[in-house]
């Protein structure tokens, strides 16, 4: 039974030092994207605001070519493409384009918030494991065991505690990437309605 235990506790451990790279490594993807979409997506978002304000509809296919992976950039290339549907239509494709473009920025995200929710129990797991040890060690030597008891139940703590270093920054990426998101939506639906604008000034 022992060395089932302390296989399970192996086994935790390991989980735990996984899910470590792999929310490093979605922490540095997702990082870079919000990075050039609000660094080099808020040089360009006021310049296709202004193009489309003044019915330059053939210059927004410029962004594309030197920015593409900006969402605005792909945006601003879309509505270029489809500007001539007429207004109704203009209107249900950008809605679709927007839908597109927010399923692109989460990606990957739902990693973080599963992290976040369930590495405290995945802990919390290692430290069942390693107290049920910690009894069992008690019952079989008794009181001349009292050091490895011990040990077994500190070695135990640092499950909870290493799922607990894992959660809280996962939430707090979490939450960061998800107000990035919103800012980047809320600036596509304004150069969806300035597109709109500008599709009825060119009836």
């Amino acid at each position: 039974m022992e060395n089932l235990l302390t296989l399970g506790e192996q086994i935790i451990f390991s989980i735990m030092g996984l899910a470590s790279i792999i929310a490093l490594a979605v922490t540095i993807e997702r990082g870079l994207v919000f990075r050039h979409n609000l660094k080099i997506g808020g040089n360009i978002f006021n310049d296709i605001v202004a193009k489309l304000r003044s019915d330059d509809i053939a210059g927004l296919d410029d962004y594309i070519k030197t920015y593409p992976q900006s969402a605005y950039a792909r945006f601003a290339s879309f509505i270029k493409e489809h500007f001539n549907a007429g207004e109704k239509s203009l209107s249900y494709l950008m809605d679709g384009k927007m839908i597109q473009e927010r399923l692109n920025l989460e990606k990957r995200i739902i990693v973080l918030g599963t992290l976040g929710n369930n590495a405290p129990f995945i802990g919390l797991l290692g430290t069942v494991f390693g107290v049920i040890k910690a009894f069992y060690n008690l019952g079989t030597l008794g009181n001349t065991g009292a050091e490895v008891v011990m040990r077994s139940i500190s070695v135990a703590l640092i499950a909870t505690a290493c799922g607990l270093l894992l959660a809280i920054p996962a939430v707090i990426l979490n939450n960061y990437f998800g107000k990035r998101i919103r800012i980047v939506m809320q600036n596509i639906e304004i150069l969806s309605k300035e597109a709109l604008a500008a599709s009825l000034r060119n009836k």
